[in-house]
């Protein structure tokens, strides 16, 4: 065969590769849709990145107190002759619970009343006198001066007699019984304990170097580990610390509608200090093999971010790195965005 001639062979890799390169031309003339230069504006959800909503807490250990409550004292000396009293029992406000038998008291009423009706008689035949200019004004001024000690005497024998009756001094149930029928009861004596059945609070110590939070703070308290939380209120906070366990007291307003009971052992989750992790969404967050990304909004355009997680929790998800507090991610980001890509951000 002559050096001249072409094989068919040869001349079909040439109408091939010649096709190839035709068509490589073509695509190179050609602008993709999804370039970063020239990719349409698209429309997104987006939702900011924000702070942890939880903060990292200290478990206390806490008891539930009533408002209401309060050790009921003889405020005179006698003999219990009566009292109503059992654990538990429920009391209405201005109930006489507790009786005591004091004669002396009654004595004293009944002299007093004689006292007061011997001044008025005096001042009135002591002012018939001066009408006619046989007594002197001053003699008058003094007998009702002396009228008015004994009626104020009187009204205090009455106030005394009127101690016998010792009655509740707001509606709740009585928690102790300190005294019982025959026993004698000095001024002071402790007779009962009583305790209102609502309006509960929680009293706890907290760490002196924790107790810093102001009045009106927001914190949870756990009643069953395996429950629900409560959200109560800091009311009070002690101004001084107990200097041997180095806590202050503080004191948590629970929720009117709480129905628990006296002395009841909770948790109260107490701040230790302001979030320090950032959270997103779980709906902005994809996964390309091992790596996480989220799309950023920056200068009206998408920027592709890599971040780190810890974790998910009610529909966010918690980042150790990537992005910054206050930046503003996309939301279920289609396939098809692009770096660099413009969007219009909706909130």
């Amino acid at each position: 065969m002559s050096s001249n001639t072409i094989r068919p062979g040869y001349l079909r890799l040439l109408g091939a590769a010649i096709a190839i390169a035709g068509f490589a031309a073509g695509c190179s003339r050609s602008t993709s849709p999804l370039s970063t230069g020239t990719s349409p504006s698209v429309t997104v959800q987006t939702a900011p990145v924000e702070p942890s909503p939880t903060a990292e807490t200290l478990i206390l250990t806490g008891t539930i107190r009533p408002y209401d409550r309060a050790t009921v004292s003889a405020k005179v000396m006698g003999t219990v002759t009566r009292a109503t009293l059992a654990l538990g029992q429920a009391v209405r406000s201005g109930e006489a619970l507790v009786t005591l038998t004091a004669p002396e008291l009654g004595a004293r009423v009944d002299e007093a009343r004689v006292a007061l009706s011997q001044a008025t008689h005096d001042h009135e035949r002591e002012a018939a006198l001066a009408e006619k200019g046989v007594s002197p004004p001053e003699s008058v001024r003094l007998l009702a001066d002396r009228q008015s000690m004994a009626a104020a005497a009187l009204v205090e024998a009455d106030t005394q007699s009127g101690y016998t009756q010792i009655v509740a001094p707001f509606d709740g149930v009585v928690t102790a019984q300190l005294i019982y029928v025959g026993d004698l009861a000095m001024p002071g004596t402790p007779l009962f304990t009583i305790e209102g059945k609502t309006h509960f609070r929680v009293e706890i110590q907290v760490p002196e170097s924790l107790a810093t939070l102001p009045p009106g703070t927001r914190i949870q308290v756990e009643l069953d580990p395996a429950g629900p939380t409560l959200q109560a209120t800091l009311t009070e906070l002690s101004p001084s610390a107990d200097p041997v366990a180095r806590s202050r007291l503080a004191r948590l307003e629970l929720p009117s509608d709480f129905s628990g009971s006296s002395g009841q052992f909770v948790h109260v989750l107490w701040p230790k200090g302001a979030p320090s992790v950032l959270t997103l969404p779980a709906n902005a967050l994809s996964v390309f093999g091992q790596m996480e990304r989220v799309w950023v909004v920056s200068d009206r355009r998408a920027q592709l971010r890599l971040v780190k997680t810890a974790a998910r929790n009610d529909g966010r998800i918690t980042l150790l790195s990537g992005v910054a507090a206050g930046e503003t991610v996309i939301l279920a980001p289609s396939a098809t965005l692009r770096d660099g890509q413009p969007v219009e951000a909706l909130p």
